[in-house]
């Protein structure tokens, strides 16, 4: 079951306009979705060839193939992209939004019956992914590090970090 609460234009700021809160029920307990919307500003990050790619697939859980892995390997990118956020931020809201699953679909708000669901650790569509995409990480939305990275980027950008994110918005 969904349950979207619709905001009028007028109701507000400018910079939620595109900020979509969809709250699902389900089995008893509710979790929120985020949906990432892109915005007509440049992603902190010039587009560039990647330098490396992140592999999930290949990686042994020892080596970081779980959430705190994939958490300190977007960290190490995001303080070389100059892209804030903490390990703290990033947890609570990986774990609000997908517990932990890089493969999370979001199959019920209003973006996945557009066609265009949130999709990974931090429930990003792909306009978004697209946009906020930083440059040596995967160009894969599911990808967790650069699901991480991108939603990080999309943070900063409209909230000053992924730290200030403390709900869905």
């Amino acid at each position: 079951m969904t349950f979207s609460t619709p905001i009028t234009a007028a109701a507000r700021p400018t910079r939620f306009k595109r900020a979509t809160v969809t709250v699902l029920a389900a089995a008893g307990l509710a979790g929120a979705a985020l949906t990432f919307a892109p915005s007509p500003a440049q992603a902190a990050e010039p587009a560039a060839t990647p330098k490396a790619a992140h592999s999930v697939s290949t990686k042994k859980a020892t080596d970081g193939n779980n959430v705190d892995g994939w958490i300190n390997e977007a960290l190490k990118v995001m303080k070389a992209k100059g892209i804030p956020g903490s390990y703290e931020g990033l947890k609570r809201n990986i774990m609000r939004e997908s517990s932990g699953n890089p493969n999370a679909v979001n199959g019920y708000d209003v973006n996945a019956v557009k066609g265009t669901p949130s999709k990974g650790l931090l429930q990003v569509i792909q306009p978004t992914f697209d946009a906020y995409h930083v440059a040596g990480t995967a160009k894969s939305l599911t990808d967790p590090v650069a699901n991480i990275t991108a939603a990080a980027n999309y943070a900063a950008d409209r909230y000053g970090s992924i730290d200030n994110v403390n709900s869905a918005y």
